[in-house]
């Protein structure tokens, strides 16, 4: 629990989470972190649909427009009008949207845990991502436009160029399967099947751009492109690797990279999630405190005051649907 206030904000300062949908989990990690700023922090929770289940998770729901249609001034107003002072976006397509408007938001005092747009811009863009990365000597899997059809020797992963999109991936593809499944993609890219073990590697970059925090783990059992079953595996070299290419790139807050280790125990970082993750709170409750840290910077804290201390007890998350009774 902090002992001043830095920043003149009207006390009771809110915090609003979009796209809430079934995010029950982050509700509850973004609480504990609200809990040691002041008990009487209210969470507000959006989303454009009503009737999403997080909505019984906050203390109150705002059904917004869709990102698309909603004016920065409507936003503003209420912001205001509740109190708000930190955002917190969650869904890939919103990134741009509260990007582009971070700095206008700031200057009202008004917070929210994104990065730049225009490294936004290149985390989204998986062949800017490979490109950048690259001209940084950093390990990337190869992403390409276009692939020989006469490569029958090779397997190919194929997808969307942005975006998320795991529905619509082809993975181990010959170059025939992968040229047609291209045809039913908006713009697809290509990229090798490599095989190994998959890790999530969760980072929280501060505000001066540094890395305050990083833990690796596996992807024991992934649905629709989440981590059902995850285990933290301590890795420096990789945990180095990942904390560096995030600063190359100019990222804050809570980011995600994946990268395959393959056979050879060789590094392939295949994208980065600039935003926090679905199976994210197992390194929150392992220690990497991004909320509570995102909300200290806010106010005007010096991170250096707050140590990252791994919590070596906690290992693995099931994440599991559960009944709530009230």
């Amino acid at each position: 629990m902090i002992n001043r206030n830095t920043t003149g904000f009207i006390s009771p300062s809110n915090v609003l989470i979009t796209s809430i949908s079934r995010k029950v989990p982050l509700l509850q990690s973004i609480k504990a972190a609200m809990a040691k700023i002041s008990l009487n922090m209210k969470l507000y929770g959006g989303d454009n649909d009503r009737s999403v289940i997080a909505k019984h998770f906050v203390d109150s729901f705002w059904e917004m427009p869709r990102i698309s249609h909603l004016d920065i001034e409507e936003l503003i107003s209420y912001c205001k009008k509740n109190r708000i002072r930190f955002i917190i976006p969650t869904r890939d397509g919103e990134l741009k949207y509260f990007s582009s408007n971070r700095d206008k938001l700031k200057r009202l005092g008004i917070y929210v845990m994104v990065s730049p747009l225009s490294y936004i811009e290149i985390c989204l863009d998986k062949l800017n991502f490979f490109s950048s990365l690259r001209k940084h000597g950093i390990p990337v899997i190869p992403t390409f436009l276009c692939i020989e059809d006469s490569r029958e020797n090779m397997k190919y992963v194929v997808k969307e160029r942005f975006g998320a999109g795991s529905q619509t991936l082809g993975k181990s593809l010959t170059s025939t399967q992968a040229l047609n499944h291209a045809k039913d993609l908006k713009e697809p890219i290509f990229q090798p099947m490599i095989e190994g073990t998959e890790y999530s590697i969760d980072i929280y970059v501060d505000i001066n751009g540094r890395s305050k925090g990083v833990i690796s783990r596996t992807r024991d059992k992934i649905v629709d492109g989440e981590s059902q079953i995850t285990t933290i595996k301590n890795m420096p070299e990789l945990e180095k690797l990942c904390s560096n290419a995030a600063e190359k790139l100019g990222l804050y807050g809570h980011v995600i990279f994946q990268v395959i280790i393959d056979q050879y125990n060789e590094f392939h970082i295949i994208e980065c999630n600039p935003r926090f993750g679905g199976a994210s709170t197992l390194s929150v409750a392992a220690g990497l405190d991004s909320f509570y840290w995102f909300l200290l910077e806010s106010m005007g804290e010096n991170l250096d005051h707050y140590p990252f201390i791994q919590n070596e007890k906690v290992s693995t998350m099931v994440r599991h649907p559960q009944d709530y009774i009230y």
